[in-house]
């Protein structure tokens, strides 16, 4: 088995030469192109990797960052994805774990700070669209032929390794096998059935296994075409690019859907007649965004739950009933409700969520780390960090994460819970709720708001969000300080930093005069 035969093997076929792999601001990259593309990258590195080999991709969404993504597993080479903005800091961990043979870097990246010096005795190269280069800008004279046969290995051999954002810690490498885009590609089929002619983007960087799924991996597979918005996502950029790619099925974060409804009149300005549907992951989404969303864009936004272990797993779709509240069914693994001796719940009962970890969707494990990949798989599944519950009809209501919960005068407190109250509302863009240490009642409840630009004046206010909230949530739930940002601090796959959050608001506190 191989990864990337599989992801080819439909664009292969001469009857769909001409057919677009890719739509991007320099214009369509035909399947035709998109092979030869290929194997000039396989015929570049072939010289300089051997199977097993990691190769750390430094670079943003192109054409040529998929085709070398793709050269690399055809060889048998492991691609290493981590995000273009991480730090110096990151960089030498993730390459203090992967000890990689060679680095790819976009010619935007080739000068950065962050990877000038690092490890000075690893090979680097350009990608571009001609093929490799050096870090002179020398291309290289590689002669392009037609495809070599591909590396053939088992389905459980490590194919690529995404780094996690590192929302709780120094970013975890999630080794996956060749046997994942067979698993994941089949059931994000089943959840949104591709139709002739879709156009699919997806607005994160392709480090970001949900984006390297639905933007590349997955419309390869499916016969259809991938848009490639080249630049960092934004309300504007992400409409521009629906209207100049056609696009039908989006894919992006709760955050960025928010800002785009924070932007009064913003679906007036584009064509957006292409669109069938939207889906939202990253973050949870609030019954008040999709309403609103439907309302303005005239078409659906279905969400779904996805981890960097496997992708997405839980979600809703065109043809299951949407149930308020709810994430969805699971597709492909099977979901169960656990305690803290690893016992499967009744029905509505909450607790820790996981997985049989026999999907083979899921990863092999953490890159050179046992001691996490043991804690997250044992006793035959996969134990997440989140609590949930699971109705008798298997809808999965995600209730947050556990680390995230507080006590507030003896009640456990869900942010998420009063985060969807408050966005419910209409009035803001985003918000955040925290814990603030309190030595009489635990933790007293803060919550940083975003305000729309149309917000009502002054609901920020105390006072004047609690008399908003009221009917919506529990009194002894209310927030007890509220705090109002220009933007909340995201990590670089657009998840609301929650304990950043807290630290400025409170330092920003402490700091006025009293």
């Amino acid at each position: 088995m191989n990864l990337a035969e599989i992801a080819l093997q439909l664009a292969r076929d001469p009857v769909r030469a001409d057919h677009p792999a890719f739509r991007a601001a320099g214009g369509a990259v035909s399947n035709a192109e998109f092979q030869q593309l290929v194997a000039t990258f396989v015929a570049g590195l072939a010289p300089r990797v051997k199977p097993g080999d990691k190769v750390v991709f430094r670079m943003t969404n192109s054409a040529e960052f998929a085709a070398a993504f793709l050269a690399c597993i055809w060889l048998g080479a492991v691609p290493v994805l981590q995000n273009s903005q991480l730090g110096r800091s990151e960089l030498e961990h993730i390459v203090r774990l992967s000890d990689p043979a060679l680095f790819l870097l976009a010619e935007a990246t080739c000068d950065d700070p962050a990877t000038e010096g690092l490890n000075p005795d690893i090979a680097r190269m350009i990608v571009t669209r001609d093929g490799l280069a050096e870090l002179s800008g020398k291309a290289e004279a590689a002669e392009t032929k037609s495809l070599p046969s591909a590396f053939d290995t088992s389905c459980d051999t490590a194919a690529f390794v995404v780094f996690t954002s590192g929302t709780t810690g120094k970013p975890k490498g999630v080794v996956h096998a060749h046997r994942w885009l067979e698993a994941l590609g089949d059931s994000n089929r089943a959840r949104v059935p591709p139709q002739p002619g879709d156009v699919i983007l997806a607005t994160g960087e392709w480090s970001f296994i949900s984006a390297l799924g639905h933007n590349v991996l997955f419309p390869l597979r499916n016969g259809t075409t991938g848009s490639i918005m080249e630049d960092r996502a934004s309300p504007e950029r992400i409409l521009q690019t629906i209207e100049r790619d056609r696009v039908t099925l989006l894919h992006s974060v709760a955050t960025l859907y928010r800002r785009i409804l924070g932007t009064p009149g913003i679906e007036q300005r584009y064509d957006l007649t292409s669109l069938r549907g939207a889906n939202s992951t990253g973050e949870p989404l609030e019954d008040a965004v999709r309403k609103e969303w439907q309302a303005r864009f005239g078409c659906p936004i279905w969400e779904h739950y996805g981890i960097s272990e496997a992708q997405m797993v839980i979600g809703d779709g065109p043809n299951i009933p949407k149930k308020e509240g709810s994430t969805g069914k699971t597709w492909g693994a099977r979901a169960l409700v656990v305690d803290d001796t690893l016992s499967p719940q009744p029905a509505d009962s909450a607790g820790t969520l996981a997985f049989g970890a026999d999907y083979p969707g899921f990863f092999i494990g953490y890159l050179g780390d046992e001691k996490q990949t043991q804690a997250a798989l044992r006793g035959g599944l996969f134990v997440t960090s989140d609590l949930a519950r699971i109705d008798a009809d298997g809808y999965v209501f995600i209730m947050g994460r556990a680390d995230d919960c507080f006590k507030s005068k003896g009640v456990l407190i869900a942010p998420r819970e009063l985060e969807e109250a408050i966005l419910g509302l209409g009035q803001f863009e985003d918000a955040c709720v925290f814990p603030i240490p309190d030595r009489e009642i635990g933790h007293r409840i803060g919550a940083a708001v975003v305000p729309r630009g149309t917000a009502q004046q002054g609901l920020a206010d105390k006072a004047a969000l609690s008399k908003a909230l009221t009917g919506r949530i529990a009194p002894f739930k209310m927030p007890h300080q509220v705090f109002v940002l220009e933007r909340l601090p995201k990590n670089a796959n657009g998840k609301t930093q929650r304990s950043e959050v807290a630290r400025l608001t409170l330092a920003a506190t402490s700091a006025r005069p009293s």
